[in-house]
């Protein structure tokens, strides 16, 4: 299952990005004493106790301005609110309470989530005789923390972690399947939809971005139960202005992500694959989803005996590290090779979900080692004692070596491309671990 989202809220100035950057441990957002400095919302992962998860930077939230720009920053603050699992509510002690903290608290109380107040700048003594105050919020668990100096934070990242719900690590209990359809703008993810559901659900429009939220949809198809993602078509940051709500579809669709269980990345066939087309698809790679390359308005160009090996090698170059990722050509128009669509899809969540036994996965990893012996480093050489699959989609294997430093980047792939050619893994990322054990243990 995909990482739990924690979103990082208040109003402006009171510090959020600075912790984003300091628990992400990269200087990914903009920090400056002016308010509503930070105007994107940014995705980074963090990792605490062994818990991974994803924060949420948001703009700061402004409830009563009229200011276009600050009520656009609070409804994208209420968006990332929506698709959190936990939220931290961030509030400045050298303020000390202010009547935009209550209008925040009040909505934070009707989203009904796990909510954390977090009282920053914490930084003297006089601050802490602050923090007291803020209790008149109602906000429930309270931590003083000092995001820049790095003060409470380990007691505030424990609380967080002990809030994510169990039930999030386990495997969907119900058999529907989550298709998601992600691409830019216009590349026909509504018609392809509507193809599919064989009625027009979604409205297809030339203009893009018509799709706005991410919009589900279930359907039955040859006795299986689907539900079936339109996403709003993630633009260049650049393409995407300050008063344009499109801004804000950008979560919904790296949400619907992260919910689904295969994705579909689709490509215009009249563009080819574009700078965009390599985000998008890196982003899915990154979150480890099982997937397809479709190139759609495939009826819409003109080809010749060539075209389709120059797209396979243009798609094999630009998406280097998804070279797993079976391609498709299909026509959402004329619904050219849906059937073909189906049969991988129900094939790429088959190879996610796979587990291969312990022995079996150790014969094929002595073999490999035949093969080709580990490399060595100064004398020492690269010993792998055993290995084991700890869990699927995507499958992720841990090696049990006497070094892992000793561990090429080279011979790691070198292992993944094996378990590949051994084991039926097309459609879906591997991951391997690495853990140090002595030879003695």
């Amino acid at each position: 299952m995909s990482k739990p989202l924690v979103a990082i809220v208040g109003r402006p100035n009171v510090g959020k990005s600075t912790f984003f950057n300091r628990i992400a441990k990269k200087r990914t957002a903009i920090v400056e004493d002016t308010p509503g400095v930070t105007r994107d919302r940014l995705f980074e992962d963090a990792e605490w106790l062994n818990y991974k998860f994803t924060m949420i930077d948001t703009g700061g939230i402004e409830p009563v301005s009229e200011d276009i720009i600050l009520k656009q920053m609070k409804q994208q603050a209420e968006l990332a609110i929506e698709a959190a699992d936990v939220v931290l509510f961030f509030v400045d002690a050298k303020d000390g309470v202010v009547s935009a903290d209550y209008e925040v608290a009040d909505m934070l109380r009707r989203s009904d989530k796990k909510v954390i107040l977090v009282v920053n700048k914490v930084e003297s003594s006089k601050d802490e005789e602050m923090v007291y105050d803020f209790y008149v919020l109602g906000i429930g668990d309270l931590f003083a923390i000092s995001a820049s100096q790095g003060l409470g934070l380990g007691d505030l990242l424990d609380a967080v972690v002990e809030s994510f719900d169990p039930a999030s690590e386990l495997e969907d209990e119900d058999d529907i399947m989550r298709v998601a359809l992600v691409g830019k703008p216009n590349v026909g993810k509504s018609s392809l939809a509507n193809k599919i559901l064989g009625h027009n659900r979604c409205i297809v429009s030339d203009i893009p971005g018509t799709t706005r939220d991410a919009i589900d949809t279930p359907f039955k198809r040859d006795g299986r139960d689907y539900i079936i993602i339109d996403t709003a078509g993630m633009r260049k940051k650049g393409k995407v202005g300050d008063a344009n709500i499109e801004r804000y579809s950008v979560i919904r669709s790296l949400a619907a992500v992260r919910r689904a269980d295969v994705v579909i990345v689709l490509i215009d066939a009249n563009l080819g694959i574009t700078e965009q087309d390599v985000k998008i698809a890196g982003y899915v790679h990154e979150e480890g989803k099982p997937v397809i390359i479709a190139v759609n308005k495939w009826d819409a160009i003109e080809k010749d005996t060539f075209t389709i090996e120059e797209y396979n090698n243009s798609i094999k170059t630009s998406l280097s590290f998804m070279t797993y990722a079976p391609r498709l050509y299909i026509s959402a128009k004329t619904g050219q090779r849906i059937d073909k669509l189906f049969m991988l899809i129900d094939e790429v969540y088959s190879n996610a979900t796979r587990r291969i036994s312990t022995g079996l996965l150790n014969d094929c990893v002595r073999d490999a080692i035949e093969v080709t012996p580990p490399p060595s480093d100064k004398g020492r050489r690269l010993k792998i004692f055993y290995a084991t699959q700890v869990s699927t989609m995507p499958p992720t294997f841990v090696l049990f070596v006497n070094d892992p430093a000793l561990m090429h980047f080279s011979y790691k792939r070198y292992l993944e491309n094996y378990l590949r050619k051994t084991f039926d893994f097309s459609g879906t990322a591997i991951r391997i671990l690495l853990r140090e054990r002595s030879e003695k243990q």
